[in-house]
C-alpha cells in the first residue's frame, strides 16, 4: 500500500480515547474487511436530514486497471442493487456534477469482553473502523465483474471459481456495485487485560470479591450442512479448510488479545 497512513483531517481525527486510535491503513483496511457486515450511513434528501444507516457487504481493494493508470488509492466496493435509493442517489449525485454521494461506513469487531473491579471500567476488547468519503456507480464491465468476484471471494476465499460464473446477463444488470472513494479514516483498537483505579486496587476487600479478567470473544463458524438440492457428496476442500483455518485465527486473536497488558494510559491535559 502505497499510504502507510491515512491523514488527520479534522473529520476523521478520533477525539475520545485517542491512545487507542490508529490511522494506520492496513490496519484499517483488514478490519474493514474481515467484518462480514458493514453500515453504510448517507442523508437521502438535503432538506431533510435524518441520516439512514444500511448494513452492506463490501470490500477493500485496489482494481488492477486502476493501477495501470496510476491509482494507488484503495476503495471500498459495496454490492448493491439496481433500484436500491442508494445506488439512485450515488447515480444522480454524479450527473449533477458531484464527487459522488457523501457517505460514511463503519465496521466493528467485539474480541472480548474486560471485566474488571467496578462498573464504570469495564470494557471491551474491540477494533473498529471509520471511511469518510464518495460513492459512485461502478460503470466499467471489467471492474464490476473483478468488484463481484473480490465481494464474493470475502465470504469464502475461492468461492467465486467455485460457482456457476461468469454471472449472466440478468444478474449483471441488477446488480451495481457502489464504489467509496476514500477522502479520510480512522480506527480505534483496545486489546488487554483490565485496568482500574489505584484507589479501588488498594481495597482488599474489593480485590477478594470481585473477580476481574477477560472473557474473549469470537464468532465461531459452525459444521457445514448441505443444502435441500444439493448433490455434492463432499464439502469442498476451499470450504472445509476456510472454516477450520478461520476458526483457529479468530479463536487466537481473541484469546491473544486477552492476555496483552492494558493499554497504555491517555495523556492528560497538563501533561500535554
Amino acid at each position: 500500500m502505497a499510504d502507510s497512513t491515512f491523514p488527520q483531517l479534522g473529520f476523521n481525527t478520533v477525539n475520545r480515547y485517542k491512545h487507542q486510535a490508529t490511522y494506520d491503513t492496513e490496519t484499517i483496511h483488514t478490519i474493514i474487511n474481515t467484518t462480514p457486515v458493514l453500515h453504510v450511513s448517507f442523508v437521502p434528501d438535503p432538506t431533510t436530514p435524518a441520516p439512514i444507516i444500511l448494513p452492506m457487504i463490501g470490500q477493500m481493494g485496489l482494481y488492477p486497471g486502476n493501477i495501470a493508470a496510476g491509482e494507488i488509492a484503495w476503495s471500498c466496493y459495496l454490492h448493491g442493487y439496481v433500484s436500491s435509493r442508494l445506488i439512485r442517489l450515488a447515480f444522480d449525485a454524479v450527473a449533477r456534477g458531484e464527487e459522488g454521494l457523501p457517505l460514511c461506513l463503519a465496521a466493528t469487531k467485539v474480541d472480548g469482553f474486560v471485566l474488571s473491579l467496578t462498573p464504570n471500567s469495564h470494557n471491551y476488547n474491540y477494533r473498529s473502523a471509520v471511511l469518510h468519503g464518495f460513492g459512485v456507480i461502478v460503470e466499467d464491465v471489467d471492474e464490476k465483474v473483478w468488484a463481484m468476484k473480490l465481494i464474493t471471494d470475502s465470504v469464502i476465499p475461492n468461492r467465486y471459481e467455485n460457482t456457476r460464473v461468469p454471472p449472466d446477463n440478468a444478474e449483471m444488470q441488477s446488480t451495481r456495485i457502489l464504489k467509496m472513494w476514500v477522502s479520510g479514516a480512522s480506527g480505534k483498537v483496545r486489546e488487554g487485560v483490565p485496568e482500574d483505579e489505584k484507589k479501588d486496587l488498594r481495597r482488599k476487600d474489593v480485590l477478594d470479591r470481585v473477580w476481574t479478567g477477560v472473557v474473549p470473544v469470537h464468532e465461531r463458524l459452525g459444521e457445514p450442512r448441505p443444502g435441500p438440492y444439493n448433490r455434492v457428496g463432499e464439502v469442498p476442500e476451499h470450504v472445509r479448510v476456510f472454516v477450520e483455518e478461520e476458526n483457529k485465527r479468530r479463536e487466537g486473536y481473541a484469546v491473544e488479545a486477552a492476555g496483552k497488558p492494558a493499554p497504555p494510559k491517555r495523556i492528560k491535559k497538563e501533561e500535554n
